[in-house]
């Protein structure tokens, strides 16, 4: 299957702090589940896939393109949704303010814009607060208007950061629905709710010190869990712990 990302022999960190080395990844049309414990690298390669940081060594390519310089990484963006775990904002900005600019940043035609932000802000359940502004959100609503701005303009990659954290029940259901209904898009989900991932993901991949240490499908994590005695739940989390190499 097409890849609408692809990193070889990808090498990051922080200047002499290596967080990544030789990293190889196809990232095709469907949801991948990045799961790690803190500081394994997850959130640096997902900044790296959004060019928000440029690559140290490798090759980074969306879309077809390789990105090389900061022209071809601004070109890039323009298919790229990203939701990193703190987001900024411009507190005065109502939530159709800021999807509306969230969109102009992604160079959605003009003509497009308006209905794009408003479709991406009733996805999310944030019809009835369009006016409000976001510093009179709860953390669980500007979670989502987060979400909203990373999908308006129907990115080709989409990049979300924990983007679970501080929602209900109610609405980690309503997001999952919004995930599975992505059409057409290569959706990289990082995450610790390995049940986010057992509901939505086709891939998942387990990072551990910059390294991918496992990638399949939910169900062969899960299948991980009998090949030993890891601590866990249920059979998922079982098989995540096996993949670290935590045993009880």
């Amino acid at each position: 299957m097409h890849a609408i990302a692809a990193l070889s022999g990808l090498v990051q960190g922080y200047g002499s702090h290596q967080v990544i080395a030789g990293l190889d990844w196809d990232v095709p049309i469907g949801v991948h589940g990045l799961l790690g414990p803190n500081g394994a690298g997850k959130t640096t390669l997902l900044r790296t896939l959004a060019t928000a940081v440029p690559a140290q060594g490798g090759t980074l390519t969306i879309c077809g393109r390789e990105v090389r310089s900061e022209r071809s990484a601004r070109s890039a963006r323009r298919s790229i949704g990203y939701l990193p775990q703190d987001f900024g904002y411009y507190p005065a900005y109502s939530v159709y303010d800021f999807v509306r600019y969230c969109a102009w940043l992604r160079d959605v035609p003009a003509r497009a814009a308006h209905l794009e932000a408003v479709r991406s802000i009733e996805s999310v359940g944030l019809g009835d607060h369009m006016h409000t502004r976001m510093k009179a959100l709860s953390g669980g609503m500007l979670r989502r208007a987060g979400v909203a701005s990373a999908i308006v303009g129907s990115p080709s990659l989409l990049l979300l950061d924990e983007p679970t954290v501080g929602l209900d029940p109610a609405q980690r259901l309503q997001f999952r629905e919004l995930i599975r209904s992505l059409k057409d898009t290569a959706v990289v989900l990082s995450t610790h709710l390995v049940e986010d991932v057992a509901a939505v993901c086709d891939e998942v991949v387990v990072m551990r010190d910059g390294e991918f240490v496992f990638r399949g499908t939910p169900h062969d994590l899960a299948a991980q869990s009998l090949q030993t005695q890891a601590a866990g739940d249920s059979p998922l989390e079982r098989g995540y712990m096996a993949a670290l190499g935590v045993s009880v």
